[in-house]
């Protein structure tokens, strides 16, 4: 994954973060089922944004206060944004 903020998108659903190469591959960890971004850069496009604010490691969710803080603690550990701008298109599940 490249480190160069402007080469990573953020999940608008859950805040994942990672290149829009990795969202095309695999698809978003936490939001797959609903999302469907895995093999469609359309859908990558749509339901992912390139301006977004901070990152978080995350590695534990379960023993993190700031996981706790940003209401992530329930996802599985990666990166996430601190602050995300940006909304689903109508018609997909928030």
């Amino acid at each position: 994954m490249s480190a160069r903020k402007e080469k990573l998108r953020a999940c608008l659903r859950c805040q994942f973060v990672q290149s829009p190469k990795d969202f095309h591959l695999k698809g978003c960890p936490n939001c797959e089922p609903v999302l469907e971004m895995q093999g469609s850069q359309d859908r990558v496009a749509e339901c992912t944004t390139a301006n977004f604010d901070g990152v978080i490691a995350m590695l534990r969710p379960e023993d993190s206060w700031v996981a706790k803080w940003q209401r992530i603690e329930k996802r599985l550990p990666g990166l996430y944004a601190v602050k995300v701008v940006g909304r689903l298109p109508e018609g997909i599940e928030a």
